[in-house]
């Protein structure tokens, strides 16, 4: 098929690759203009825009696709199908039709579960034991439109956001290949959407990883490897911030969050619920990351004292 492909981040380059190798024609791929990053705020390309120069395909990084122009150009490109994984923009309904296959997008959770923005980090923090991909034909609304083909995998019990990412775009890529071969052989029958059985996955913002340590242990575990690597959760000493990128459910206690449990060699404060939370590794503000037991041997966190209020 001719396929005009969607995509910006790290997580699409699989799919893109797999396209390109089951012998799919690439017509064009649109994906996010260049972005200014780090500290020195160096204009950066996307990791799509990067792989899809390696093969010399036409890209466009178009700011807006509601003006008009990209209707016109994809309708010169006369793509069959249009595939879409994390472009990281809502396509107008009038792109949506064009193709003779439409428009596929591939979605890193089991729909209707986790629509949205972030899909992987909050599967984790939802405590899921399995997730998956799923790819869907793209309707008016966010991640709503009928289902296609679905891979599951278990979500590993140590498992965070940034090693699950890698693995589902992985099978992300595989499972489209399958879906355009189904489409293509006319195999697949779409399946509508649960609306009751919808969750949404907001976009994540730094401040949602603040730690008070009012939630059980095991919540507040999974919350920290949701988010890890990004934006990692964290708690506040003295003022100042302690990612935590690491950490286990430890034992009972009387404590009331937030009070620091054990801090000789282990760092343990107490959750809600009789709970407690081992934090294993961790990163002071403006130091490496380091496990708890390198941090107290140069830090003194009183037994009894409070943190993260």
């Amino acid at each position: 098929m001719k396929v005009l492909f969607m995509g910006t981040p790290e997580f699409a380059v699989p799919t893109l690759e797999a396209v390109v190798a089951a012998g799919h024609e690439v017509v064009g791929v649109y994906t996010q203009p260049d972005k200014a990053v780090g500290r020195k705020q160096i204009l950066t390309p996307p990791p799509v825009k990067v792989c899809a120069e390696k093969y010399g395909f036409p890209v466009f990084q178009p700011v807006t696709l509601r003006d008009g122009s990209a209707e016109e150009n994809i309708k010169t490109l006369s793509p069959d199908i249009i595939v879409v994984v994390a472009y990281g923009k809502i396509l107008p309904e009038a792109l949506l039709s064009l193709p003779k296959y439409g428009c596929v997008n591939g979605h890193a959770s089991l729909l209707p579960r986790h629509r949205g923005a972030s899909p992987i980090q909050w599967s984790i923090v939802s405590g899921d034991k399995v997730t998956g991909v799923t790819t869907m034909y793209m309707a008016k609304g966010i991640d709503t439109g009928d289902m296609l083909l679905k891979a599951e995998t278990e979500i590993g019990r140590d498992e965070t956001a940034g090693e699950l990412h890698d693995r589902l775009s992985v099978i992300g890529a595989e499972l489209m290949v399958k879906t355009l071969k189904g489409l293509e052989e006319g195999t697949i029958t779409p399946e509508p959407q649960d609306e009751s059985e919808a969750t949404h996955a907001p976009i994540i913002d730094k401040e949602m990883g603040y730690l008070k340590f009012d939630a059980p242990a095991t919540d507040i575990c999974n919350l920290i490897k949701g988010f890890n690597p990004w934006p990692a959760a964290y708690f506040t000493v003295d003022g100042k911030r302690i990612k935590v990128f690491a950490s286990k459910v430890s034992g009972k206690t009387d404590k009331e969050p937030g009070t620091v449990v054990r801090s000789d060699g282990e760092l343990i404060i107490a959750c809600a619920e009789g709970t407690s939370l081992s934090l294993t590794e961790i990163q002071p503000e403006g130091k490496k990351r380091m496990t708890a037991k390198d941090y107290l041997t140069g830090h003194s966190l009183e037994v009894g004292s409070r943190v993260g209020q």
